[in-house]
C-alpha cells in the first residue's frame, strides 16, 4: 500500500498527530512520572489527569545548556522532532504526556538509529519501561527466596 503524499510530494505520517507541551507545568508533571533512558535521551511519560480537556498524546522537548550552544541545542531540537516525525506510527497512548530530554549524543548518532531510538524508548514507556510490574506486587513475598 503506498503512503499518503502532502502537495509537495513527501509522506504523510500516519496515526493523529501530536500534541505540544507549552507550559513549564506540564513539564514538571510529566517528570514526576515514568523514564525510559535510551542513548541519545531520556523520555518522560505520565498520564494526564481527567480534568485535561486535550484529545491525544502531547509532547515536549528540552534540550538543555550542557548539550552544548545555542546552535547545537537547536540541532539536536530539529533532529529530535524530525525523529519524532520519522517514527510514526508511535506506540503513544492518547492520555499521556512525554518529554524527550535531549543528550549531546543524538548530535553525532546517525538518524536511523535516532529514529529506532525514538520507537523503542515509547514502546518500553508503554509496556512500563522494562515489561515488569512496578511497585510491591513485583517484589517476592517475605520469607521467599528470589531467584539468582
Amino acid at each position: 500500500m503506498e503512503p499518503a503524499l502532502r502537495d509537495d510530494g513527501r509522506p504523510l505520517p500516519p496515526g493523529e498527530p501530536l500534541g505540544r507541551l507549552t507550559r513549564r507545568a506540564e513539564f514538571q508533571r510529566a517528570a514526576r512520572g515514568r523514564r525510559v533512558s535510551a542513548e541519545t535521551f531520556t523520555l518522560q511519560s505520565r498520564r494526564r489527569e481527567e480534568t485535561d480537556s486535550v484529545a491525544g498524546a502531547r509532547v515536549g522537548l528540552t534540550v538543555t545548556r550542557s548539550v552544548g550552544g545555542a546552535v547545537e541545542r537547536n540541532r539536536v531540537r530539529r533532529r529530535l522532532k524530525e525523529a519524532l516525525r520519522a517514527a510514526r506510527p508511535l506506540e503513544a497512548e492518547g492520555d499521556h504526556d512525554y518529554v524527550l530530554m535531549a543528550r549531546r549524543e543524538a548530535l553525532g548518532r546517525r538518524f536511523a538509529a535516532l529514529v529506532d531510538d525514538v520507537r523503542k524508548a515509547f514502546g518500553a514507556a508503554r509496556r512500563g519501561a522494562d515489561g515488569r510490574r512496578r511497585g510491591s506486587a513485583a517484589r517476592a513475598p517475605k520469607g521467599e527466596d528470589r531467584p539468582a
